[in-house]
């Protein structure tokens, strides 16, 4: 009976097992192989060590910089996403006639395509056509040239990753609504303010959702690639490249996919590190329902 049960179990679960040794186990390995290797897609690949690493870390100013582009980004994006997206999950908790339009307006940018997305900021951004400079032009501002000018370009992705923070609003929405609401009938007869109430029930409360949009904030904004590429393909001299995009050159515009396997495994570890981390950090500041503290 053992025995036919676990043929049963493996069987309905082959579907899985074979796509993941297939589709996912076996690139992972292959890729490892292939970072020590100067395969062209073309040739058979030759191994030649760890020549690929060095030449990266010590030889490829242009990876420096897109890994510098890439934290600059991640280090302001990710914050200021979670602040605005906390700020107005806020708001839209509060309970009046039409709220749920609103919820659903703030939502809707999040689930558009982000080659679409990444269109429609292209014309924004432009010098002269793109309504953002026309609206400064109104107030008298003249705007910069955005994508074009390489001090403007990364601040013009950060802003453009704002348009995305629908996602991380709806989580804090819902984790609003499972704050019991005697916590803040408590505090209303203590005398705390909103404020008060706020820092000290709600912020609390929804640290394991801040914890959790940290952490998949971080991962997203190191893998940036789509806005990048649509956008500005890493210029005006390589000021908004970042390590996905220059992987996917390296890969696929100067056929050196043993060089970019070998970024795309520096760029895993750096994700792997920052990613433990915030996990050995969340035991400071994330705090569940319990009272356990995440260790």
């Amino acid at each position: 009976m053992k025995k036919r049960e676990g043929l049963w179990f493996y069987t309905f679960i082959s579907p899985w097992l074979i796509g993941f040794l297939g589709l996912t186990l076996g690139p992972i390995i292959f890729s490892i192989y292939m970072s020590f290797t100067d395969w062209d897609l073309f040739q058979s690949p030759n191994f030649i060590g760890i020549e690929n690493y060095n030449s990266l870390l010590t030889a490829d100013p242009i990876f420096w910089k897109s890994i510098g582009n890439t934290f600059f980004y991640a280090l302001i994006a990710v914050p200021l996403g979670m602040a605005i997206s906390l700020w107005i999950a806020y708001f839209l908790n509060k309970k009046l006639q039409g709220i749920t339009f609103f919820r659903v307006l703030f939502y809707l940018p999040s689930i558009v395509p982000v080659v679409a997305t990444s269109l429609l900021f292209v014309q924004l951004f432009a010098p002269t056509e793109g309504i953002i400079n026309q609206i400064l032009g109104l107030i008298g501002i003249e705007g910069p040239h955005w994508l074009l000018d390489s001090q403007w370009v990364k601040p013009a992705l950060i802003l453009m990753s704002l348009w995305g923070v629908g996602g991380g609003v709806v989580l804090l929405l819902a984790g609003m609504k499972g704050i019991p609401p005697e916590f803040y009938e408590s505090a209303a007869i203590d005398g705390a303010s909103s404020r008060q109430s706020f820092f000290s029930i709600t912020f609390p409360m929804l640290t394991p959702v801040i914890f959790f949009n940290l952490v998949t904030g971080i991962i997203g904004a190191l893998q940036t690639f789509a806005q990048v590429f649509i956008m500005t393909s890493g210029g005006p001299d390589n000021a908004s490249q970042m390590v996905v995009p220059y992987l996917f050159q390296n890969a696929f515009r100067f056929y050196k996919m043993g060089y970019a396997s070998a970024i795309a495994w520096i760029l895993f570890i750096i994700i792997l590190m920052l990613t433990l981390i915030v996990f050995r950090s969340s035991s400071l500041w994330v705090h569940y329902e319990e009272g356990k503290e995440n260790g």
